[in-house]
């Protein structure tokens, strides 16, 4: 399908915009090479086969006030397509653009790394503001919130969460947003091999908080279809952040999109627990070790005891091994609740955690790989009832 739409007799421009596209961003381009503008976006969706794009870019060699004609329009009637005009900018030019609701205004020379930044930008700005449009109507949906816990580090808590995420973007594209809520040392950026331009400590900000808009433009758009959120690059920022802010931020999202995946920090810190309180789905994670085992049954007391357990609840035995001296039966009668989902020890999810893809993203599968896949299975939507209701006895060998 093809999001992204090019008016223009430039070949040059054209190959530019593929360039930027392809391979990086979801969905193709398709080009238009007519210097002729139509008079109403809909003669535009004919030539695509009905199908309404995410960005239209106006570019070299069409009319500079028909462009601007055409853009008024777009944003009258269709907000959530983002309008690109293609020009050698002057503070008129500019003036006159923000006033016909053009998105951005990018040069005839623009290279494609910049001009992929420009695009994935209104890619975010279309689905806020189509997603807004959504909330509007029923100011009741809420997407899923799916929580990933562990008392303890080093047990893969990540590699699970963003490939729940990568997984879960499968099943609803561009409707997913993963959030590492390990302020301090979070590895999500790595998982995702992300180097984000904005981070949480932008999305807590007062101006993020008064408009939607703003906050999805300190997301990151990542090639799986997912955005991303991720922690501070300096740890020192995690100070500044608020259990409340936290709360709040994931409220926002979750009005926004239909899955919001959240990597905590180890423990029971402040802001995990005010993202407990929003899940909706709970994925804990433990190793085939005593302290482990022993530290997630003590967790799970006390969040029953403060009855912050959410509804649903799904336990995953990640690196499984025979040979550990535990099997699932030990790790089941110390825990108290039954384990989901065996994830057996696996070179290719290390390889691919190393390399900042999520193995769910690549195209080679194990075992572990296919457990990864049944976690996924439970959270979506006709999986999660089966989750509640049935058991499966998993096996470790």
């Amino acid at each position: 399908m093809s999001r992204f739409v090019l008016i223009s007799p430039s070949v040059d421009f054209a190959e530019r915009m593929r360039a930027a596209v392809d391979g990086v961003l979801p969905g193709g381009v398709a080009t238009v090479p007519t210097a002729e503008l139509p008079e109403q976006p809909e003669q535009l969706f004919a030539l695509l086969g009905g199908v309404r794009p995410a960005v239209v870019v106006l570019g070299p060699g069409v009319s500079l006030d028909g462009a601007l004609r055409l853009a008024t329009v777009f944003d009258v009637r269709f907000p959530d397509i983002a309008v690109l005009l293609c020009a050698e900018a002057d503070a008129d030019l500019m003036l006159q653009a923000m006033r016909a609701g053009v998105r951005d205004v990018v040069s005839q020379t623009v290279e494609p790394e910049q001009l992929r930044v420009v695009i994935q930008r209104s890619v975010q700005s279309t689905e806020g503001r189509r997603r807004d449009g959504e909330a509007s109507a029923s100011e009741s949906r809420r997407g899923r919130v799916v929580g990933v816990f562990s008392p303890k580090g080093g047990v893969g808590k990540t590699t699970l969460a963003t490939n729940i995420a990568v997984g879960l973007g499968k099943i609803a594209p561009l409707s997913v947003v993963i959030v590492d809520l390990d302020l301090q040392f979070g590895d999500v950026a790595s998982g995702l091999d992300l180097d984000p331009e904005h981070t949480v400590t932008d999305a807590v900000s007062p101006a993020a908080v008064q408009d939607s808009l703003v906050l999805k433009a300190f997301l990151t758009l990542h090639p799986a279809s997912i955005y991303a959120l991720c922690a501070p690059k300096d740890p020192v920022e995690a100070d500044s952040i608020t259990a409340e802010q936290i709360g709040r931020l994931i409220r926002q999202l979750s009005a926004q999109f239909d899955y919001v995946v959240v990597d905590t920090a180890p423990g029971l810190g402040e802001c995990t627990l005010a993202a407990l309180e929003e899940c909706t789905d709970g994925v804990w994670v433990t190793g085939m070790d005593v302290p482990g085992v022993r530290g997630l049954r003590s967790s799970l007391d006390v969040l029953g005891r403060l009855g912050l357990l959410p509804e649903t609840r799904h336990l995953v035995l990640n690196m499984a091994d025979a040979k550990s001296g535990l099997s699932v039966r030990d790790v089941e009668a110390t825990i108290g609740v039954p384990v989901d989902v065996s994830v057996p020890r696996s070179r290719l999810i290390s390889y691919s955690t190393n390399r900042g893809i999520p193995v769910l993203q690549a195209t080679r599968r194990d075992r572990a790989t296919s457990a990864l896949g049944e976690v996924v299975e439970r959270l979506s939507p006709d999986g999660s009832v089966r989750a509640r209701r049935l058991h499966r006895r998993v096996v470790v060998s």
